[in-house]
């Protein structure tokens, strides 16, 4: 596995940290890395949708990862800015993956018109501080893993790792053409 950690929430040169705290809009609060809290770890493999949406005016835009599996639906709190680049690292990802060992997306056209819309309401689980991708070659899958955002460093040993103590995590599996779709209609 090749795992990618991006830059925490304001990493990026010339963009502010959100002033948000570290707890997600549902109010509950996110267990810091020493906490006696064990990690919950949220496991989507093969979701019928992941999509990022929007609620709210422009100015006002609240942005979110949703990530749904039949009646299983899972909403995260994300900056405009993580999207963005969640949608690059995807695209370089799959690029290298197709390069490296001649894994490609199934050929299809640009994605449908048909935009996927955030299933309502939208609770969030938590607010996305790291992010983390990886390739799963037994699989051919993309792993998308989002840590919930902490007080604390988080390293990159953390990220796609099981249990134990740590913020809670979303870990979806990606088939190449759906994070492709993912990755083109984030942009």
């Amino acid at each position: 596995w090749v795992a990618w950690p991006t830059p925490r929430p304001g990493a990026m040169r010339g963009v502010q940290p959100s002033r948000r705290a570290a707890t997600p809009p549902n109010g509950t609060v996110c267990p810091k890395l020493e906490g006696a809290m064990a990690r919950q770890v949220h496991v989507f493999r093969s979701p019928d949708k992941f999509l990022a949406g929007t609620i709210g005016q422009p100015g006002e835009r609240e942005f979110y990862l949703q990530v749904v599996d039949g009646r299983r639906v899972l909403s995260v709190a994300c900056e405009k800015q993580q999207v963005a680049i969640l949608a690059d690292r995807l695209g370089s990802l799959i690029t290298e993956v197709a390069r490296r060992f001649g894994a490609e997306p199934a050929l299809a056209g640009a994605p449908d018109d048909d935009v996927p819309l955030l299933s309502t309401p939208v609770d969030a689980e938590f607010r996305v501080g790291t992010m983390g991708l990886a390739w799963d070659g037994a699989g051919s899958q993309i792993i998308v893993e989002l840590l919930a955002l902490t007080d604390e460093e988080v390293g990159e040993d953390v990220v796609l790792e099981g249990g134990g103590d740590g913020p809670g995590a979303l870990r979806v599996f990606l088939a190449l053409a759906s994070a492709r779709d993912f990755a083109l209609r984030a942009q």
